[in-house]
């Protein structure tokens, strides 16, 4: 059940404010046999629901009188006051990463051959996203079909989400798929191609008939490549992910004249 004690309030301060609600103007002292707050805690109780400013203080009487601000008003400061709170942690997060992020990132690579795989449709997703979220200088992507194991109006967007943070931080991108492929994607994204990346003096994207195969080449040393189902070549499988420059060097051999021979995306 929500309580004012979720919007900040303590124990005493809620059972004031609730209080007043009922006695309409009173004192401190009426208030503290009405609420239960014992008369040692009552002031130090107003004093701090009128800085939240839960209450109304009439100075001029003897003794001072108190009266409650409306349900509807009282709640919507707390909320605010609520979100201010969230803003002021978010943007001290915010600092916390950036600078985490300059003093991890100043770590030399290890450039040693490394491989994962990832099985199922979540899992598969994460590691894609996590791929393409890490890469720095260029992430040439082939797209031969939809992938079974993707909810592509999901995954596809958040896989757009990617490509344009990764054109935000210099990433040039070539992106190479079929046409039947362009024809089953989601609107979302086509909406989202045209308003956002088809002008990207970063971004391209062609379509052939020629690609038989899903891949994704990230910054000329690593691969993920989409393994389909050994029962139904139709169907997707798993995403291997393989930092090997010797492999992605063949990877882009074989990308490159494809895309040459591509036609640029009209949409």
């Amino acid at each position: 059940m929500a309580s004012l004690r979720d919007l900040g309030l303590s124990e005493y301060e809620a059972r004031a404010y609730r209080a007043l609600l009922n006695t309409g103007p009173t004192t401190a002292k009426e208030l503290s046999r009405a609420s239960d707050v014992p008369m040692g805690r009552i002031y130090d109780v107003l004093n701090s629901i009128e800085q939240y400013n839960l209450v109304r203080s009439q100075t001029a009487s003897r003794p001072k009188k108190y009266v409650a601000v409306e349900p509807s008003t009282a709640l919507d400061r707390l909320l605010e006051d609520k979100k201010r709170e969230l803003e002021e942690k978010a943007a001290q997060y915010e600092s916390i990463v950036d600078e985490l992020s300059d003093e991890l990132d100043a770590a030399e690579p290890v450039e040693e051959q490394f491989w994962t795989a990832a099985v199922g449709e979540e899992e598969t997703a994460d590691l894609l996203i996590e791929r393409l979220s890490s890469a720095d200088r260029r992430i040439r992507m082939a797209a031969s079909h939809e992938s079974p194991q993707f909810d592509i109006s999901e995954v596809g967007i958040r896989i757009n989400e990617r490509i344009g943070a990764a054109l935000d931080r210099g990433v040039e991108i070539d992106l190479l798929m079929t046409p039947k492929l362009v024809d089953s994607l989601p609107k979302e994204v086509g909406k989202r191609y045209r308003q956002e990346m088809s002008d990207h003096p970063d971004y391209e994207v062609r379509t052939t008939e020629t690609m038989g195969s899903s891949f994704y080449l990230l910054d000329d040393v690593e691969v993920c490549i989409q393994v389909p189902n050994p029962l139904d070549t139709g169907e997707a499988f798993a995403m291997i992910d393989l930092k090997d420059p010797e492999f992605a060097t063949s990877i882009q051999e074989q990308f490159q004249p494809r895309w040459e021979e591509a036609k640029p995306l009209t949409i």
